[in-house]
Order: structure tokens, then sequence, then C-alpha cells
């Protein structure tokens, strides 16, 4: 049986979580903690840069959520979660990879600071364009796609939804509101959710881990100037 490393506090496990239970593929859930589990030798063996997800299916390895996706769309191909004509598809792919490299990201400065300075206004500002983007391509179909859920949906729809929570309302994308609303009524989505306690607990987790980085930058700095 395949094996699902994850936690659910994080966005990119919950994105294979969501994907999993979307094609009903049966899985044995291994829980981490990720207060130390990570850097066992035993999970090290499994992923050496200690983060999860990761998928073991037939003793094959399969670490970083988005090939995950992919290997899970290519060997479980029912329900199709990709299409196969080649601008959706296209579009598909850009979905995932702005979620992933233009929006994500800019979530941490809505946590890590205050709504007034400057890095937080920039995140604002860079997120309104990612909104654009995504209504231009989801125009006012139910799905990012068209009438059926797509991998675009479920990597967009483990950060989309929780932009309101960090100040970022949806006023302005009357389509991505109905679609968040949508979206969250599935039964993948109701059983992955985060509770507000764990909303909480993320963004300490995440306060904390860029606290640690710039920590760790600050001392390169300092060896750095006193050679």
């Amino acid at each position: 049986m395949l094996q699902f490393y994850y936690a659910p506090l994080s966005p990119n496990a919950r994105r294979v979580w969501i994907t999993l239970l979307e094609k009903e593929i049966d899985f044995e859930p291994k829980l981490l903690q990720l207060n130390g589990d990570q850097l066992q030798a035993d999970f090290i063996e499994i992923n050496p840069f200690h983060h999860i997800p990761v998928i073991v299916d037939d003793g094959f390895k399969v670490i970083e959520s988005l090939a995950i996706l992919d290997y899970l769309e290519s060997k479980y191909p029912t329900p199709a979660l990709l299409p196969s004509e080649s601008k959706a598809l296209a579009q598909a792919k850009m979905v995932q990879m702005v979620t992933a490299n233009e929006l994500f990201p800019k979530t941490i400065p809505l946590i890590c600071e205050s709504p007034e300075s400057p890095q937080f206004l920039q995140a604002v500002k860079h997120i309104n364009i990612v909104l654009q983007f995504f209504t231009e391509i989801i125009g006012d179909r139910p799905f990012f796609l068209g009438e059926q859920l797509t991998l675009a949906d479920i990597v967009a729809g483990t950060v989309l939804p929780f932009l309101p929570k960090l100040g970022v309302v949806l006023d302005n994308y009357p389509q991505l509101q109905n679609w968040c609303e949508h979206i969250q009524q599935r039964p993948a989505w109701q059983k992955t959710q985060l509770s507000d306690a764990d909303f909480e607990e993320f963004k300490r987790r995440v306060r904390f881990l860029v606290k640690l980085h710039r920590r760790e930058v600050n001392k390169h700095h300092q060896v750095d100037e006193n050679k």
C-alpha cells in the first residue's frame, strides 16, 4: 500500500492529501510531528532533505509535492485530474506553478510582518497581481479549467481560501471568492481542513522558522565581517 508521509499543517502536504482523497487511492498515513521526526535517521533515508510530503509506492520514493501530484496522475489516471488538451494543460500547470512560486511565498510577510510594513504592503500588491491572473484563467467557470476539478484547483485550493484570514480580502474577485466557497464544500477539503487553532499553530511555526532563518543569515553576515 502507498505510504504517505505528511503533517496536516503543511499546505504542500495537504495538496497531496487532497489528491489522494479525490482519486480514492488507498494509502497508509505516516504522520510526522515536525518537531524532530523529520530529522530521524529512518526518515532521512527516505528524504535526505528532511521535509514533507513524501510518498513511497511499492518501494518507489517520490519527494516534492508537485512531482508527487504528477506521479499520482500518471500512475492512477482515474479520475483524471489533468486535461489532455495542450492549452488547458498549460493553464493547469501555470496555476500550480504560480501558486507555488508567486502566491505562497508572499503569504510569509502577511504572517510575519505588521500590516503597515513595506514588506506586508508589497506582498499584498504582488498577491493582487496573482489574483487578477487567476481571475483571467477561471473566467466564469466553476473550476479553473472548466466543469471538472483538476490539480490546478487542488494546488491553489490549499492557499487561496486562507488569504482573507491573512488580511487579503477577495471582494474584488467575486469569481475566486465563489470558487473558494464552492471548493471548500468538497469532502476532501472538509476532511483536511485546518481548524482555527491549527491555523494559528501554522502561523506560529512559520514565524519561528522565519526568525530562525534570519538568525542564521545574521550569523553568517557577522562571520563574513570578521574575516
